[in-house]
């Protein structure tokens, strides 16, 4: 899979470097993956959840929300937000 764009998970790891093992790490597994569906990536991601058309992970023992659009037919990951627990509760990601 193609991940859209690495700079937002390089901009959240400068202001919270000890999420950067746990990211590298969603980086490195979603990178060498070829998901043909959702059932696929959760096999790989069991905490994965869909909320509407975006997939939303938890990564780095729940502390960090990884809010992603998947086109699978495109093998496209576009993440569109990289928060934390708190930030995510508040669901202004959802605007």
């Amino acid at each position: 899979m193609r991940v859209i764009s690495r700079k937002r998970l390089n901009e959240f790891v400068e202001n919270y470097p000890e999420t950067k093992s746990a990211l590298a790490h969603w980086y490195f597994s979603i990178k060498s993956a070829a998901f043909a569906n959702f059932a696929e990536l959760r096999a790989m991601f069991p905490s994965a959840d869909q909320v509407g058309k975006l997939t939303v992970f938890n990564i780095g023992g729940n502390r960090v929300r990884l809010v992603a659009a998947i086109h699978y037919n495109r093998k496209k990951v576009y993440v569109r937000a990289v928060l934390t627990h708190a930030e995510y509760d508040e669901g202004k990601w959802k605007e």
